[in-house]
């Protein structure tokens, strides 16, 4: 559920950010959060929840 709101998230506010506000850093940024973040966050959560059931 967090990896999915932070995916969704960040797309959101790519999408929806007003253009006065654009620069290229804040477009690298938010492509950096919407590509890597998530799947990389994918298996630290998923050790925590296996972790969490044994």
């Amino acid at each position: 559920l967090a990896v999915v709101s932070l995916f969704v998230s960040s797309g959101l506010f790519a999408h929806l950010k007003p253009p006065s506000i654009s620069s290229p850093s804040l477009d690298l940024a938010l492509s950096v959060l919407y590509s890597l973040v998530p799947p990389a966050l994918n298996p630290l959560i998923s050790s925590l929840r296996n972790k969490e059931l044994v």
